[in-house]
């Protein structure tokens, strides 16, 4: 037994090719998504674009796989944005401190006093508070 032949109004097609055309959706996921054969948009797109002699919107090949580079890398930044906002942990590991402490030794070698004795380096303890 053999389906029954379905008709779609002439409106209907338009919709779809214009679907295609506004949004660059791939044809088989728009086709897929009305219920429609993807070769039977294809043809539709291909005599809507006959018909409406094509639209400014229409982008070349370079120029999609242009347009699609520059999506991804647009998407790529606002992860990294996002990833860039959240709280760093600090050297005690909490992200809540305002103070952060910095341990440093003092670049010089040891040297030795009156009495001959060898002057050990300290760690030096520096607060640093953000406003």
């Amino acid at each position: 037994m053999s389906a029954a032949r379905r008709r779609f109004s002439q409106d209907f097609k338009d919709e779809l090719c214009r679907e295609v055309i506004d949004t660059s959706k791939p044809i088989a996921d728009v086709a897929k998504s009305y219920g429609v054969g993807a070769e039977s948009l294809r043809r539709w797109l291909i005599k809507h674009r006959e018909t409406n002699g094509g639209t400014e919107s229409d982008l070349s090949l370079s120029e999609r796989a242009r347009l699609k580079e520059l999506e991804r890398e647009n998407q790529e930044l606002r992860a990294e944005t996002v990833f860039l906002k959240k709280p760093a942990l600090t050297s005690r590991g909490s992200s809540g401190s305002e103070q952060i402490r910095i341990h440093r030794l003092p670049e010089k070698r040891p040297s030795r006093d009156e009495s001959g004795l060898e002057n050990v380096p300290v760690a030096v303890r520096i607060d640093v508070r953000f406003l």
